[in-house]
C-alpha cells in the first residue's frame, strides 16, 4: 500500500468553563486575538449549541467571532440533536459529527490551514448536567488540550483553586499532559481592573499577581507544576460589561420614546425614588436614570444635566406613565443632543430587579464591545509561555471518532466496487445496504437474488437502488479459462470449475481480472478460506515476500495498530521485520503517525533467550530496511503503551510510552492480545486488514458485527484507491 503523508492537523485548544458566567466566549475572542499578535493563525469552532444560554437566532459566539475576527466557523450542532444522540447512547455518532464540523471549520478558516483551533466547550448548567462528560469526549475525539476558564473573587483563593482542581479531573487532573492551564476571567480585587483604556492586543502582558499565585499554589500544589500554567489573569473591568441602552430596551421589552443615541453605554443604573433635588449625585456620565414616568422633576433634572454637558446613558420611565406634551417640548433641546428615553409598564422596583438579572453576554451586533473585550483579554494572556509550551510533552493521537470520520470520508472519495462473496449472509446484506446508502462503496453481493431478498425481508432491510446482486451460477463458467491460465500446471478446467463453486474463489478471480476493486469475506468462512485464494491468485505485491495482517484497535483515546494477529503463526526475524514495516506503512496510510514497538516479554537488554533474540534481530533488520521509521524493541507492552512505564524502563527510546503500532512476536501472542483487549475493554477492532497483497482482500472475524463489516468494506475501498 502506498503510504500517504501524515495529516498535520492543527493543535486543538478546548476552552472548558468552570461554570456559568465565566466569560467563555470573551476568553476565546481574546485568545485568538492574542495568538494572532505573535504570528500564530488560529481558527474557531463551537461544536455544540446551548439554547438556554444563546436564545433564539444565530449562535452568538460564532457571530461574534465572525464579525470581530473575520473567521467564519460552521454553525454548531443543534442542542436537540445533541441530546437525542445522548439519550440513544450514541455518543460516538455525535463525536463523528463534531469531527466533521472540525473539517469544515478548517476549510473555512481563510488562507492556509490554521496552526491552532480554539474550540468552545459546553457550559455546565442546571439543564446541561451532561456538560462535563461531553467536554471530556470532545477532548478525546479531537485530541485537544484543555484550557480551563474560571472566574471568582481573589479574596477567596481556596475556592478558586478547588474549582480548578475539580473541573480538571475529567481530563486527567491538573498535572496531566492534556490539561494545559487556565485563564482566569473577571477577577475581582485584581490590580488593573476597572479601566480598559489603552489596553490592546500586543500590549505588554501585565505581571501576574505573584502573591495570588502563591496562595493558589498553597491550596493546589499542582498549579505550581510546569504541566499547568495560569495562562491569563483578566481583571474585572465594569466598562467591558456595560450594555448599550439598545440592549436594555431589548431585554426589558421597552417602548422607545426617543431613540437618540441607542449605542450609549450604561455604566451604572440609578433608581430615583427621592425628589430630584435630593438625588443630584445620580446624574453622572453613563448613568441610566430610572424613575416613574409621572416624576416630572426627574425628567427635567435629566434634561438639565444633559444640557449642562453630562453625557447620561439615558432615561428609563416606569409604571407605563408618559410625560405630557408640554413636558416633552420643554425637554426637546436635551432630546436633540441624543438622549435616549425608553418606557416600561412595570413598576420601578420590578424594573430594577429585571435590570439586575440582565446577563453579561456580548450581543452579537455589539462589534465595538466585542473588539474591546478581545483586546483587553489578549493583553492579559501570557502568550510567550503559551507559544513555548503548545507542543512540549504532548503526543499527537488519532482518536476513534476522527478515525471513523476519516474512513467514511476517504471511502466516499474512493468510490470503489467491492465484492462480497457471502452474499446471503444476514450481517453482510445489512452492511452492504448501509455502505451503498452512505456511498462508502459500490457493493456487489454474490448469491441468489431470491435468497438475498428473503434475508432482507426477514431483517427489515431495505435494499437500496444500485446495490448489485450477481448469481454465481450465471457467471462461473467464464472464469474457468482465466483461472487455468493463472495457475498453469496446478489446475485444469475440471478442478478450476470445481474450485469456482466456492464464492470466495469466484470473487477472488473477479478481483484478479480487475472487474472489482476489492474483496471482503470471513463472516462465515475461516481466515484460511479467505486468504488462500488470494495467495494463489492475487499474490504478493512487489517488494514483499509475504502477506500479513493488522487490526485497527479503537482504544478510548486513540487508534493504534496491532500486527500480525491473523495470518503468520511463527514468523522468523526477517518476516517479523517485514511485518513491522508493512504495519507502519499501513498505519501511515490511514493517518496514524507510526511509532513501532516490537513487543516481547522483556524490554531492552533485560532479557535473553531465542524468542527475545528474534525480536531484537527483527528490530535491527527493520531499522536497516526503513531508516525513516521510528522502530524500537524489544519492548514489553506496558513499556510501549504507558508513558510513565516507558520513561522508567526505556528512558532513551523514541517509541516507549508513545507507540502507535504494536508488532507481536507470533500469532499466539498477537491473536490472544487483540481478543483480550477487544472483549475485556469493550474496544472496537477494525480488521483484520491484509497487507502485502497485490490487490485488497480483507478477512472478517466470524463474530463480526454489522459495523465491523461496514468499516472493513470502507477500509478495502480506501486500500484500492491508494493502490491505484
Amino acid at each position: 500500500m502506498t503510504p500517504r503523508e501524515p495529516r498535520h492537523e492543527p493543535q486543538v485548544l478546548l476552552l472548558v468553563p468552570t461554570g456559568e458566567g465565566a466569560g467563555l466566549t470573551s476568553a476565546c475572542l481574546g485568545l485568538i486575538q492574542a495568538l494572532d499578535t505573535i504570528g500564530l493563525k488560529a481558527g474557531f469552532l463551537k461544536p455544540l449549541r446551548q439554547d438556554e444560554l444563546n436564545g433564539p437566532g444565530p449562535d452568538r459566539s460564532c457571530a461574534l467571532v465572525s464579525s470581530t475576527l473575520g473567521l467564519h466557523p460552521p454553525a454548531p450542532i443543534p442542542q436537540a440533536e445533541m441530546e437525542r444522540l445522548l439519550r440513544e447512547d450514541r455518543l460516538d455518532v455525535l463525536m463523528e459529527q463534531v469531527v466533521e464540523l472540525q473539517d469544515r471549520a478548517l476549510s473555512t478558516a481563510g488562507d492556509g490551514t490554521p496552526e491552532l483551533l480554539v474550540m468552545e466547550g459546553l457550559v455546565p448548567t442546571r439543564h446541561a448536567s451532561y456538560a462535563t462528560q461531553v467536554n471530556a469526549q470532545l477532548a478525546h475525539a479531537l485530541n485537544a488540550r484543555i484550557i480551563l476558564v474560571g472566574s471568582g473573587d481573589l479574596a477567596e483563593p481556596r475556592a478558586l483553586a478547588e474549582q480548578l482542581d475539580m473541573h480538571a479531573r475529567a481530563f486527567g487532573g491538573i498535572g496531566s499532559a492534556r490539561t494545559l492551564g487556565c485563564i482566569l476571567m473577571r477577577l475581582h480585587n485584581l490590580p488593573g481592573g476597572g479601566d480598559d483604556s489603552g489596553l490592546a492586543a500586543g500590549t505588554a502582558v501585565p505581571t501576574l499577581d505573584e502573591p495570588l499565585l502563591a496562595e493558589l499554589r498553597r491550596h493546589s500544589p499542582a498549579l505550581a507544576t510546569d504541566r499547568f500554567h495560569v495562562i491569563g489573569m483578566v481583571p474585572y473591568a465594569p466598562a467591558l460589561s456595560a450594555p448599550r441602552v439598545l440592549d436594555v430596551a431589548r431585554a426589558l421589552g421597552a417602548t422607545v420614546l426617543n431613540e437618540g443615541e441607542p449605542e450609549r453605554r450604561v455604566l451604572s443604573t440609578s433608581l430615583c425614588a427621592r425628589s430630584a433635588s435630593n438625588a443630584l449625585h445620580i446624574f453622572k456620565p453613563g448613568s441610566l436614570v430610572v424613575a416613574s414616568g409621572d416624576r416630572d422633576d426627574v425628567v427635567l433634572a435629566s434634561a438639565l444635566a444633559t444640557m449642562n454637558g453630562v453625557p447620561l446613558a439615558g432615561v428609563l420611565l416606569t409604571n407605563g406613565f408618559l410625560p405630557g406634551e408640554n413636558m416633552i417640548e420643554m425637554c426637546r433641546p436635551a432630546l436633540k443632543t441624543g438622549l435616549p428615553v425608553i418606557s416600561v409598564e412595570t413598576d420601578s422596583f420590578t424594573t430594577a430587579q429585571n435590570l439586575g438579572q440582565m446577563g453579561n453576554d456580548i450581543p452579537m451586533d455589539d462589534l465595538e464591545r466585542a473588539e474591546r473585550v478581545a483586546n483587553f483579554v489578549a493583553a492579559h494572556i501570557d502568550l510567550q509561555w503559551l507559544k513555548d509550551h503548545l507542543s512540549r510533552g504532548y503526543t499527537r493521537r488519532l482518536s476513534p471518532s476522527a478515525f471513523r470520520h476519516q474512513l467514511v470520508k476517504l471511502a466516499q472519495q474512493a468510490d470503489r466496487r467491492i465484492i462480497l462473496p457471502e452474499g446471503a449472509e444476514p450481517r453482510t446484506v445489512e452492511a452492504a445496504a448501509i455502505c451503498q446508502r452512505r456511498g462508502l462503496a459500490r457493493c456487489v453481493l454474490l448469491g441468489k437474488r431470491e435468497e438475498i431478498e428473503e434475508v432482507a425481508r426477514q431483517r427489515g432491510i431495505a435494499l437500496p437502488e444500485g446495490l448489485e446482486i450477481i448469481d454465481p451460477d450465471r457467471i462461473r463458467e467464464r472464469y474457468v479459462a482465466p483461472m487455468v491460465e493463472r495457475r498453469t500446471g496446478k489446475v485444469n478446467a475440471l478442478t478450476a470449475e470445481a474450485q469456482l463453486h466456492d464464492n470466495v474463489v469466484l470473487g477472488t478471480m473477479m478481483l484478479q481480472l480487475d472487474e472489482v476493486d476489492g474483496l471482503v469475506s470471513g463472516a462465515v468462512h475461516t481466515t484460511a478460506n479467505t486468504v488462500r485464494p488470494a495467495f494463489q491468485l492475487i499474490k504478493t505485491a512487489p517488494g514483499y515476500r509475504q502477506v500479513s495482517s493488522i487490526f485497527f484497535m479503537l482504544l478510548p483515546e486513540q487508534v493504534v495498530v496491532y500486527g500480525d494477529c491473523a495470518v503468520n503463526p511463527d514468523p522468523d526475524a526477517e518476516a517479523l521485520a517485514e511485518i513491522a514495516i508493512q504495519s507502519a506503512r499501513s498505519a501511515q496510510a490511514f493517518g496514524i503517525e507510526p511509532r513501532v514497538a516490537m513487543i516481547s516479554y522483556s524490554t531492552g537488554e533485560s532479557g535473553s533467550g531465542a524468542d527475545v533474540e528474534k525480536v531484537r534481530q527483527a528490530t535491527r533488520l527493520a531499522r536497516e530496511q526503513a531508516p525513516d521509521l521510528l522502530i524500537d524493541g524489544p519492548l514489553q507492552y506496558d513499556a510501549a503503551a504507558i508513558e510513565s512505564v516507558g520513561r522508567q524502563k526505556a528512558p532513551d527510546s523514541p517509541v516507549a510510552g508513545r507507540a502507535t503500532v504494536f508488532v507481536f512476536p507470533d500469532l499466539n501472542t498477537g491473536n490472544t492480545t487483540y481478543k483480550a483487549v477487544q472483549r475485556s475493554a469493550r474496544v472496537v477492532s477494525v480488521g483484520p486488514m491484509l497487507q502485502g497483497l497485490n490487490k485488497p482482500v480483507n478477512d472478517l472475524s466470524r463474530g463480526a458485527l454489522v459495523d465491523d463489516i461496514v468499516y472493513t468494506i470502507a477500509l478495502t475501498a480506501i486500500q484500492a484507491a491508494q493502490r491505484d
